[in-house]
């Protein structure tokens, strides 16, 4: 008897097949097999003409999808259909989650088999768990399909529905969905607040203290009040006003006031007024969910939630982690042996929770897997046994640190409060003493080594007792500004948005992804700062369809879909009054469109501004009339809605009526140097542009540097670059600094072959020595290039068959790509970079040359951008969640 099992990737195909008995088959079927129609030419021709087809669901007959194999799965399902030929039973083993339940019905759907066919479920890929899992196989659980399915159906409508309507409205290519537009909206909405923040300023005082017998223990006091009232601190103050809070009784000092009593308390007696000792008792935080692993990856290791997806996806598939997409925070009685037995033996006994600690989900709609993320097995390899390297390596330890903590002991510490006081001003210090560390000695959240955070968390003050005068070795006025509220980052967008019961947390990388990928937001120092499109967006969606981005109906409609999953709620009944009701969104879109002025539509209301923004083609501009008719500017994309401010908007309306600013003229040519302000930036420019002239010489200002205040010599610096600095004393060949992209560089050219090296930050382009040069060359290379001349292939495929070049795989910042000559290709969804053939590889090439030549081929005519748009907007619906 031969059995066939199918699963999603060929790696987990590879690595279950190691617990299978003889006669078992594992199969790929590289993801989704099936589904909506992606772009027009996947449209059936005998539904081609339906003014439904588009949609790629049928409204008018309930609601029914339409389903088709994309061109790049018929093979896989040929190939299936080919192996099931041969099988006397089939074992749908996909992931344990809706989506992969979803895999399994169509699969079953789409293969037809005559056989008697078995659905298998599993949370981790171990040989335990593989031969549980064959014992105790089900039937597909219809209901999870119809729940899923519901979600695909609702996405699309949403989606393809309000799309369009952007396009006309604001700009073409733009996009709505039903939970991104909400998390766009979280983003708009802080943006906001940032924008309407004023700012206050406070000072107060700051004391260096030492014990009277012990001047070297010196300690920190700050000044907490001033003739019994509290001193004011960052909290007091309005946020929209910059001023303290009507409410608050709080003195507020300004410098002058502050430099005043800090001469009146120098030299004056100080007295230990008060002690208090507290102690405090911290309990390890509960094992990863998906929401808390990307949250604490992206903090930790500064990875994206579609990256923390990525390598957890590689490290279940490949045996070393449960199921990475799960809501649960549950652990398996296996799994809190393990993790005990890790603690008894690399900690001691002592470091043992007294009692097995098992924690409870709180997530109301909780149901994806039955367990947390940890490490596979009845035994937990510790990371230095995996044999893993690189992100797989730091992303598998943090998952094995945070499930090892969960069963160790509290943390208990002690906080120590003193209150000192100096004439009428009271001071306080603050320490904190670590009686046991327990859970802390393997797991810091936010920290990569627990030792050392165990360390800077101890403030050990000194040993003084109520009455005692220490002695102040120093004294000084400190001045504060308070701080608008903080941009969200990938980890606490993930968190707000779980919070608010808002999508699925197996959804927010490719949420997150969309929102930077479709230019609603931007990823700047860890935050993502929304742009001007995405207020206009946001604007017209608050105002004409508020539904779509409020959080609580958004809310709402996961917890339907989960009650569709329970058989709680109907899946028709709802899609009907949520599409064609008299309040459904197919109504609103007809009945709204007509109200929507699209001049309206793409001006983004902010306040105290007196020129427009709005959005066009190319981005966000001003426009503004005076005399002499109307003035547009462009906006920077790196100047964000929040600091667009009125001195800003004049200066970049300015350069547009007036002309560049001149900065002085070359010392050498003569020729004036304006500073200007172009879409990437602040730039230097020398002498004019005319016909004669139609390109003059530009160089970007570096990073620190502002308009404000560059100077002449810099400038004239800037525009010398690329400097020559000499030749290689090995090789001969010229090395040169210059300013890039990513920031100052030196190059070393050799025969073409060009070596880079980005500047330190206390080098400096313009005065960095050869010498210097050669030291940074000498380095081992840290750079982010991708092209394939400077680093050796992860894999070499072969000779292309037409050129005989070689067909190559290399890492990219984006994960493995196939690269032959300057062609790059995506790696085909699913497939590893051991299992990637070069039959495959010519497969993508070719996709890839294709797709090139038919985006050129429709630039810029109107009759073909729909179709285009549409495969775009949605080519990552199918992948796997």
């Amino acid at each position: 008897m031969s059995t066939l099992v199918i699963v999603e990737s060929p790696t987990k195909a590879r690595t279950i097949r190691n617990y299978l008995p003889q006669g078992f088959r594992v199969e790929a079927s590289m993801g989704h097999v099936r589904d909506l129609p992606q772009s027009a030419s996947e449209i059936p021709a005998t539904v081609k003409g339906e003014k439904w087809a588009q949609l790629g669901v049928n409204v008018e007959a309930d609601f029914e999808p339409l389903y088709v194999v994309p061109k790049d799965k018929k093979k896989i399902v040929t190939q299936l259909k080919d192996a099931l030929k041969e099988a006397d039973e089939l074992i749908l083993a996909t992931d344990e989650d809706r989506e992969g339940e979803s895999i399994s019905w169509h699969l079953h759907q789409l293969l037809k088999p005559k056989v008697p066919t078995k659905r298998m479920v599993f949370h981790e890929i171990t040989s335990d768990a593989i031969k549980k899992a064959l014992n105790n196989c089900r039937n597909i659980d219809e209901q999870l399909v119809r729940a899923q399915e519901t979600r695909r159906i609702l996405d699309r409508l949403v989606g393809y529905t309000l799309s369009p309507l952007l396009w006309k409205k604001i700009a073409w290519g733009l996009s709505a969905g039903r939970v991104q537009s909400v998390a766009v909206r979280v983003l708009v909405i802080r943006e906001r607040q940032r924008r309407a923040f004023r700012q206050g300023s406070y000072w107060d005082l700051k004391a260096t203290l030492t014990p009277p017998d012990s001047p070297k223990q010196s300690f920190a006091s700050q000044l907490v009040t001033l003739g019994g009232t509290r001193i004011a601190n960052g909290g007091d103050f309005d946020a929209a006003t910059g001023q303290i809070a009507s409410d608050r009784n709080v003195v507020l000092l300004n410098q002058e006031q502050a430099e005043a009593l800090k001469e009146r308390l120098t030299g004056k007696t100080w007295k230990v007024t008060d002690l208090d000792e507290r102690p405090v008792t911290r309990k390890p935080a509960p094992p990863f969910t998906t929401s808390t692993l990307q949250q604490e990856s992206n903090r930790k290791l500064r990875l994206s939630a579609r990256d923390t997806m990525r390598i957890a996806q590689n490290l279940y598939e490949q045996g070393y982690i449960t199921y990475m997409r799960t809501d649960s925070v549950h652990l398996s009685d296996q799994a809190i042996v393990a993790a005990r037995d890790c603690v008894e033996k690399l900690y001691g006994k002592n470091y043992l929770s007294p009692q097995p600690r098992q924690y409870t989900t709180k997530s109301k709609g909780a149901q994806e897997a039955h367990e947390a993320i940890r490490p596979a097995g009845s035994t937990f390899r510790t990371p230095q046994e995996t044999g893993l390297g690189g992100r797989e390596l730091q992303l598998y330890d943090l998952i094995w640190k945070r499930t090892v903590a969960s069963q160790m002991a509290d943390s208990r510490q002690t906080q120590i409060t003193m209150q000192l006081q100096v004439e009428d001003a009271g001071f306080r210090s603050s320490g904190k003493r670590i009686d046991f560390p327990g859970y802390l000695r393997a797991y810091v959240e936010g920290s990569d080594d627990p030792e050392a955070a165990l360390e800077d968390q101890e403030v050990i003050l000194p040993n003084l007792k109520v009455g005692d005068s220490p002695n102040c070795s120093n004294l000084e006025a400190v001045g504060h500004e308070t701080q608008p509220p903080a941009r969200y980052t990938e980890a606490t967008l993930v968190k707000t948005l779980e919070s608010e019961g808002i999508g699925r947390p197996s959804t927010y990388a490719s949420i997150i992804g969309t929102i930077i990928d479709k230019g609603y937001a931007q990823l700047t120092n860890n935050a993502l700062v929304p742009t001007f499109t995405a207020f206009a967006v946001t604007e017209l969606l608050e105002k004409h369809f508020p539904d779509v981005v409020d959080p609580s109906f958004t809310s709402k409609m996961e917890q339907t879909l989960d009650d569709i999953s329970t058989g709680e709620a109907k899946w028709l009944p709802y899609l009907k009054e949520f599409y064609l009701g008299d309040k459904g969104l197919e109504t609103l879109v007809k009945e709204q469109e007509n109200q929507i002025d699209a001049n309206v539509a793409r001006t983004v209301e902010l306040e105290n501004l007196d020129a427009k923004v709005r959005i066009g083609k190319y981005g966000a501009y001003l426009e503004k009339e005076n005399g002499d008719g109307v003035v547009t500017a462009s906006i920077p994309k790196d100047l964000t809605p929040a600091d667009l401010d009125p001195q800003k908007v004049e200066t970049l309306l300015r350069q547009k009526t007036e002309g560049p600013e001149q900065l002085g003229r070359h010392p050498e040519t003569g020729e004036p140097i304006y500073v200007l302000i172009g879409p990437y930036g602040p730039y230097v420019q020398l002498g004019d542009k005319t016909e004669e002239n139609p390109k003059p010489k530009q160089a970007s200002l570096p990073k620190g540097v502002t308009p404000e205040n560059v100077t002449l010599e810099q400038a004239v610096g800037l525009l010398s670059l690329p400097r020559k600095l000499g030749v290689h004393p090995t090789t001969g060949a010229e090395i040169q600094a210059n300013l890039g992209r990513f920031g100052p560089y030196v190059v070393h050219n050799q025969s073409g072959e060009k070596d880079y090296r980005s500047l330190k930050a206390t080098d400096n382009v313009l005065t960095i020595s050869l010498e210097r040069a050669l030291e940074l060359l000498s380095e081992p290379k840290k750079g982010r290039s991708t092209n394939s001349k400077s680093k050796a292939a992860v894999r070499e495929l072969g000779p292309h068959p037409e050129d005989g070049e070689p067909v190559n795989i290399y890492n990219g910042p984006y994960g493995p790509y196939i690269k032959h000559g300057k062609t790059n290709a995506k790696m085909p969804e699913g497939v590893s970079v051991e299992d990637m053939t070069l039959a495959s590889a010519l497969e993508s090439l070719a996709s890839k040359a294709s797709t090139a030549k038919s985006t050129r081929k429709t630039t810029g005519k109107s009759t073909s951008s729909n179709s285009k748009s549409t495969t775009k907007s949605s080519s990552t619906t199918a992948k796997k969640k």
